[in-house]
């Protein structure tokens, strides 16, 4: 199926989200598109008839699904709730999909990997999780690719943040206002990712999406850093005066694992839609 330069119908799954709040501001950049959004309330994607109406109420070309079960150390403990929606809610979603003849673009994450690496990670490198988090993900990932006649793009990403939801950058603007002193770990690498710029990604990558070039992508931002130059940068940004201190891993334990290395090679999804990735601290004015 080959999505053309007409007037196209995108209906994004969790609205209310970072991601989903970030396709909203993006939109009136992109009036080709028609763009509906749809809440958890509008369409739960865990509910095939809740899919099912949602489909035959707005008619889309091409579904961008944003909702996910996102807070990594609760899903240690909420195993169910987690596979729910990042693997059972996918396959739903991917399957009406392809029977309504709809492409899809989901979002997954760099958590996929074990953070072993000393390379950029490529697409093609077999994904080893070690959080529930990732192995959900994982897992939805493959539900999708288990349908032969759908047309789909799955996104890896790392290190969401925005103005919007709940992310890295707006946990440390809030500390900065409250604390005097802080500490961040930095021997975690990986790069922040500017929702706004991915979406604006995939609103490049939709004209172009079709059945031969469907497959797994990786996007980021560039420029490799650590959690505290992340959370520096972002204090020097926002003229937040603040002492922040560089400790390990070890210091700073948590219920689910993070990876020591989560920088993803978005070289396949440049060549293949030609989508832009600025620097991730150019963007934090």
């Amino acid at each position: 199926m080959r999505l053309a330069n007409s007037h196209k119908k995108i209906l994004i799954t969790g609205a209310n989200g970072q991601l989903g709040t970030a396709f909203k501001v993006a939109q009136s950049h992109y009036t080709a598109f028609e763009c509906v959004f749809a809440s958890k309330e509008v369409l739960d994607v865990t509910s095939p008839i809740s899919i099912e109406n949602a489909i035959q109420a707005h008619q889309p070309d091409i579904i961008v699904n944003t909702a996910a079960y996102t807070a990594v150390d609760a899903a240690e403990t909420h195993e169910v709730d987690a596979y729910r929606l990042n693997q059972e809610g996918v396959r739903l979603l991917a399957t009406l999909c392809a029977s309504y003849k709809i492409a899809l673009i989901h979002i997954s994450t760099d958590y996929v990997f074990d953070g072993t690496s000393t390379i950029p990670y490529v697409e093609e490198i077999t994904p080893n999780p070690q959080t529930v988090y990732g192995k959900s993900k994982l897992a939805g990932e493959l539900a999708i690719q288990d349908i032969d006649d759908l047309t789909y793009a799955i996104i890896r990403t790392s290190w969401l943040y925005s103005d919007y939801g709940q992310n890295f950058y707006k946990t440390m603007v809030r500390l900065g206002t409250e604390r005097d002193e802080i500490s961040v770990v930095n021997d975690q690498h990986g790069i922040p990712t500017l929702a706004d710029d991915l979406a604006k990604a995939i609103f490049k990558m939709i004209p172009q999406l079709e059945h031969s070039n469907r497959g797994v992508y990786h996007y980021s931002n560039t420029g490799i850093t650590t959690w505290y130059a992340f959370a520096k940068a972002i204090f020097k940004h926002s003229k937040i005066d603040i002492k922040v201190n560089p400790i390990s891993t070890n210091e700073y334990p948590t219920a689910a694992k993070r990876p020591m290395y989560s920088i993803l090679n978005c070289t396949k999804i440049i060549e293949n839609f030609g989508v832009s990735r600025p620097h991730w601290e150019d963007k934090l004015s």
